[in-house]
This record gives C-alpha cells, sequence and structure tokens, in this order.
C-alpha cells in the first residue's frame, strides 16, 4: 500500500473534501486583504519596545494563565467585573475550543451566511454538524423567520454570530441578536473581532443572559501578529472551557508584547480612529462613482464592494497586475457574487486603489 492510500485509508473523508486555508502571497503589494491594522509603531516606541524584549529570557515557560495580560485586556475591553476572561492563540484556538467543549454525537453549530469561514471549518475539524443560514440578500442583515425555523429544526448547541460581521461589515440589530440568545438552546457567541470599529457591543450585556459568551481579538487593533484572541463570560462556562486549552497556549513574547502595547493604548487608539476616519472617506468617494460600483456601509476595517456583472474578477486582476492585493469573494457564496472587500488601509493606499477602481471603471 502506497502512502497516498494509507493517507486515503485513516484520514477522515470530511478532512480529505476540505481544501487548507489559503493565505495570498502579498511580496512587494499593497496589502488591502486581509483586515489588517496598516500602521506600525512610531520609531521610539518601536525602540522601547526593544529595550523590554531585551531583557525577556526566554528558557523558561510563560505564565500559564497570562494573568497580568488577561487583567488588562479585561479592563481594555471592560469584561464586567463578575465575568471570567480566558485567552486563545488568536481567536481560532477560542472556536476550536468551544466546539470540543460542546461537541458531541448529534451536537451541532449554528451560524449565518456569508460569515467567518472558520466556524464551518473547525466545526468539520470536530465532527461536528454546520448549519447555515443565509443572510437577508438585500442588506445582509439576519433573517429571522429563517433562524427561527433553524434553531427549531437542528437544536444547535453552539451559535456563532460575528458582529459586525466578515465580510460584509454589516452590525445585525440588537432585537434580533437578543431574540437568537432567547430562543438558543445552548451557547450563543457573540463575535466581536471588529468592535474598535464598531459603534455598539454586547459586552455590558455579559450576565443578563446565562448563555452568551463575547468573543474579541487584538488582531485587528494592530497586533495581527501576536495570534491574541480573548474569550469573556460566565464563570461557569469559562471554568469548563479552559480544560481544552493547551498548557501555555500564550508564549512569553506574545505576554509581554501586548501588555506593552495595552500601556501604549493611546497609539492604537489614534490608528484605529484614522481608519474610522479613512472607511468613510473611502466609502463616499465610491458611492460617488455611481452605478459601476455598489458599497455598503461598515462598520468594521473594510468594505465589501459590488461590481458591474462580471466585472469583479476583472477588476480584481488589474488591481493585482498594478500592485494592489484586495479579497475576491466572487464564487465564494451565492450572496456575494461579482463582491471583492477592501481592507481600509493608509490614506495613500486607499488613493492608490480608488485610483485604480476609476481607471478600471472609466475603461470598461
Amino acid at each position: 500500500m502506497t502512502v497516498e492510500q494509507q493517507a486515503r485509508r485513516w484520514i477522515r473523508p470530511e478532512i480529505q473534501e476540505l481544501s487548507a486555508y489559503q493565505v495570498a502571497d502579498a511580496s512587494g503589494l499593497i496589502k488591502l486583504d486581509a483586515m489588517e491594522n496598516p500602521y506600525t509603531w512610531p520609531e521610539d516606541l518601536r525602540r522601547e519596545w526593544l529595550s523590554v524584549l531585551h531583557k525577556i529570557d526566554v528558557n523558561r515557560y510563560p505564565d500559564p494563565q497570562a494573568r497580568a495580560l488577561a487583567e488588562q485586556l479585561r479592563q481594555a475591553m471592560d469584561v464586567p467585573d463578575e465575568m471570567a476572561v480566558l485567552l486563545g492563540n488568536g481567536s481560532d484556538e477560542i472556536i476550536q475550543m468551544l466546539a470540543m467543549a460542546i461537541g458531541g454525537p448529534g451536537r451541532g453549530i449554528l451560524s449565518v451566511e456569508p460569515g467567518f469561514v472558520m466556524y464551518r471549518m473547525i466545526a468539520i475539524w470536530c465532527g461536528m454538524d454546520y448549519t447555515a443560514v443565509p443572510l437577508n440578500a438585500d442588506d445582509f442583515s439576519l433573517n429571522m423567520p429563517a433562524l427561527r425555523k433553524a434553531v427549531e429544526k437542528t437544536s444547535p448547541a453552539l451559535v456563532f454570530l460575528a458582529c459586525p460581521n466578515n465580510p460584509t461589515g454589516n452590525q445585525f440589530a440588537e432585537r434580533d441578536i437578543l431574540e437568537v440568545l432567547e430562543m438558543a438552546p445552548g451557547l450563543v457567541v457573540v463575535d466581536e473581532a471588529y468592535a474598535p470599529f464598531a459603534d455598539t457591543s454586547f459586552m455590558p450585556r455579559l450576565g443578563q443572559y446565562d448563555n452568551l459568551l463575547v468573543m474579541r481579538t487584538v488582531s485587528k487593533l494592530g497586533l495581527a501578529g501576536l495570534r491574541l484572541g480573548l474569550l469573556a463570560g460566565p464563570p461557569a462556562w469559562l471554568n469548563q472551557i479552559d480544560k481544552l486549552r493547551m498548557p501555555y497556549n500564550i508564549n512569553v513574547l506574545t505576554q509581554v508584547t501586548a501588555r506593552f502595547a495595552l500601556e501604549h493604548h493611546e497609539v492604537l487608539d489614534e490608528q484605529t480612529a484614522d481608519i474610522r476616519r479613512e472607511r468613510e472617506r473611502l466609502l463616499a468617494a465610491l458611492e460617488a462613482m455611481g452605478g459601476e460600483i455598489h458599497v455598503w456601509p461598515s462598520q468594521a476595517n473594510f468594505l465589501l464592494v459590488r461590481t458591474s456583472p462580471g466585472q469583479a474578477r476583472m477588476l480584481f486582476d488589474y488591481l493585482l497586475k498594478n500592485g494592489v492585493l484586495v479579497k475576491k469573494l466572487h464564487g465564494s457564496h451565492p450572496l456575494l457574487e461579482d463582491c471583492l472587500r477592501f481592507t481600509i488601509g493608509k490614506p495613500e493606499e486607499n488613493a492608490r486603489l480608488l485610483e485604480l477602481v476609476q481607471e478600471f471603471s472609466a475603461n470598461g
């Protein structure tokens, strides 16, 4: 038996059917595809950070609970005092811990689509059923009749709602999320990865609903390279989920760097404000182009746009040819036909993006 035959024999069929998560090579390009903060730290802050790192020894394991960092994050993200926090190696690890803790025969995960692809992928990894409820086609709001029917039919053990939603950028109506919390038989996780760019949060509601957890990340703040996520909620839930956390999952360099960054949060806050201003400026400029491009308002650090029918792939290729990488969503979901996603970059990056979109439209 060949190695390939052995792999096909032993690897689970549903894993064999998956494609690995793909990350585009952005070398030499203006990178507007991954919802990253485009700004680095000022040079004086970088020097101060390096002086802190110089004092760190890496021959010992880190604090397994990352207690000092967890307390700083609690304060920075306004976690209610009576709630517990759990840190993960990015939000992805937290999603995986949740699925492993809740999963079991006959138990499934429910979310909406288009949405964050890792909910579906991790459900498959963990051998759980996955139910995707399509959003409303016009404004990507929650389709409440379909959600009610899906919850009643599947009785999900775990519901994920990204709010603001990726890749659509919209904030779901609060009343709709509250209804989901009331009708869901299991846990409801509100994923607030884009909270720095939004105007509302469910963090203050923790404790009002026994089945509510809130997930955050520092990636969109400008710390994507650290891979650090946070889950907040009642201790009765998090104490159990913590049993699935790998020992020492937050390495010492991440702990020290994240603490340093939070001590200088005013730099991150200023960058976030700049991104929000640029988002509105780019939104207005794209709207002014008229019928060639449709753009949806966003509460995240990106904009979802729809081209004229059949133009999305060509616009993507034109941008790439001219040094700008965006996210091509066309073909990923029926509701995203002819769609691209533009991460908000620096002013000069956004200006170049807009210039190329206008050129493409003019040469149509």
